[in-house]
């Protein structure tokens, strides 16, 4: 029985009140002009594209772009990103279901060695997959190893989804007779739409501007390609023609993106039912999944974690330099936090912007955040010289300015993981603060932002592990005689020194697996039953 004046029909005529409020509350201009700021600051990278397009000619950007070479150099890109985001999509999807709603034997380790491949670069999967064979030279070998190394965006935000997901919910499916894939397919796989989309996106819009990966392979796309302009003739017009097109992909897959994300609201007033979700009896084919689970985890971990160790224990070109070791790894620790921290500030206001206040300038500020994302770090790196020299010659060469490259290149990541925890954190525990007398920047710090904590500390963890393994910018914008991690192995690697390159490769690994494990707890994506409290 209710409790008088708190009945099912008062908690939904206070909910509707609290939604009809917050829907007529004015946007803050402090929170809009904050994220103005910082759309400003990542679209800076395509201020530098567009002076470059403007300095030349219709007739110089007609036949710099609508010529054969650019043609393949479009099919390869773009049927690269199709079938790696579908199969990452797919494998992402079926993992996380595996781990979290199956009686899976071990599913506890199952989870945490899913979630590890992220700890590779795909630069360092594909040296390791070159350094055995040349047969992955082509569009098979690179669709297959970034499609091993980016999965993990997908299934850890999709992971978290299923097992914080009310069983209610499939339980009222099954009660009305749908069976387990109807109720998969129209009851849980909905819920995780958000997280789906966001790390399919994360995915493809990587793949856009990976650089490393097909260069060690070979396989020619817009970025290698970009690459190639600079570094043998420094042509500004023709790279930045060939970038233009790189924008102008990123911006179609977020229009898609947007549209399929719709309008539903994921947020709960509360936790729903503590009990752990009833898990779906594998039988025999238990055996199936384990060895589909052990193949995969096999090749996106073991075995580029055998090579490594592989060519460290060689001998011959393998040295073990202790001093340049520790150096490049405190260098990389220094950029991975620096950039953590400003990223994930940076991502905050424009995270609560579209999510407390959503409109179209709201959307449209939240969408020109991924443009730049797209865009190779040889770019936006570029771009950041050409200020800094013009504009603000004391940041040229120095710290700051290679971490605010990190920070545009890494704030979609940040963005992702920030705007999925505020939209489960319902809005009306804010209004309640207010009604109690809390001011809109007290009631976010002392009620929102502990409850996002955990997404704040997987937003940074995407970014620090983004930050450790970044390559190109890095390349020109570290201070003089600054050597990270990522960029001591490419001098290395890119002459074929396989031996000399193994230790940066493994240390590099090896600073990324601590925040990746942090990760699969942060997000819930180690799996086990929730117990009632």
């Amino acid at each position: 029985m209710e409790a008088a004046g708190v009945g099912p029909e008062s908690r939904s005529w206070s909910t509707t009140y609290v939604r009809a409020r917050l829907r007529a509350r004015p946007t803050p201009l402090v929170l809009l002009a904050i994220a103005a700021a910082v759309a400003l600051l990542v679209l800076l990278p395509l201020g530098f594209l567009l002076d470059q397009a403007l300095s030349i000619g219709w007739t110089q950007i007609d036949h710099l772009l609508f010529r054969p070479f650019v043609g393949t150099l479009l099919v390869n890109t773009v049927l690269l990103v199709a079938v790696a985001t579908t199969a990452c999509v797919v494998l992402g999807v079926a993992v996380a279901w595996c781990v979290e709603r199956t009686d899976l034997p071990g599913r506890r380790t199952w989870a945490v060695l899913a979630a590890l491949p992220i700890t590779v670069p795909a630069f360092v999967t594909s040296y390791s997959w070159v350094s055995i064979t040349p047969i992955v030279q082509h569009f098979g070998g690179a669709a297959l190893i970034v499609t091993l190394a980016y999965y993990p965006l997908v299934y850890l935000p999709v992971a978290a989804v299923l097992r914080g997901l009310d069983p209610a919910l499939e339980e009222s499916a099954r009660s009305l007779g749908m069976g387990p894939w109807r109720t998969f397919l129209r009851v849980t796989l909905p819920q995780t739409r958000l997280a789906l989309l966001g790390g399919g996106l994360l995915v493809a819009v990587h793949l856009l501007s990976e650089f490393g990966a097909f260069a060690m392979l070979r396989f020619q796309t817009f970025t290698t390609a970009i690459y190639d302009e600079y570094r043998l003739s420094f042509d500004g017009p023709a790279a930045s023609m060939l970038a233009t097109v790189l924008v102008l992909l990123c911006l179609a897959l977020l229009i898609g993106e947007l549209g399929l994300r719709g309008r539903a609201r994921y947020a709960r007033v509360d936790t729903g039912s503590p009990r752990p979700a009833a898990r779906a009896r594998l039988g025999r084919s238990k055996w199936v999944v384990l060895a589909g689970l052990g193949a995969l985890v096999g090749l996106a971990l073991g075995l580029p974690l055998v090579t490594l160790v592989y060519w460290v224990l060689r001998g011959g070109s393998t040295s073990f330099p202790v001093v340049s070791l520790l150096s490049a790894a405190g260098s990389s620790l220094e950029l991975g936090l620096g950039a953590a921290l400003l990223t994930t500030l940076l991502a905050l206001p424009v995270a609560i912007l579209t999510t407390r206040h959503p409109s179209r300038i709201a959307g449209a500020l939240e969408r020109a955040a991924y443009l730049p994302y797209a865009l190779p770090g040889i770019v936006v790196a570029l771009s950041l010289i050409v200020v800094s020299v013009h504009q603000l010659p004391a940041l040229y060469g120095t710290t700051p300015l290679l971490i605010v490259a990190y920070a545009i290149l890494s704030l979609p990541l940040a963005l992702v993981a920030t705007r999925a925890a505020l939209a489960q954190a319902p809005p009306v525990h804010e209004e309640i603060a207010r009604s109690l007398g809390c001011g809109p920047l007290q009631a976010l710090v002392r009620v929102t932002l502990p409850r996002i904590l955990p997404g704040l500390g997987a937003a940074a963890a995407l970014v620090f592990l983004a930050t450790v393994t970044e390559l190109t910018a890095t390349l020109l914008l570290a201070p003089i005689g600054t050597q990270t991690l990522a960029t001591q192995f490419w001098a290395d690697a890119s002459t074929r020194s396989f031996g000399a390159a193994a230790p940066y490769a493994g240390l590099m690994v090896a600073i990324s697996a601590l925040p990746t494990y942090l990760l699969t707890r942060r997000l819930g994506a180690v799996a086990g039953p929730r117990r009632a409290r």
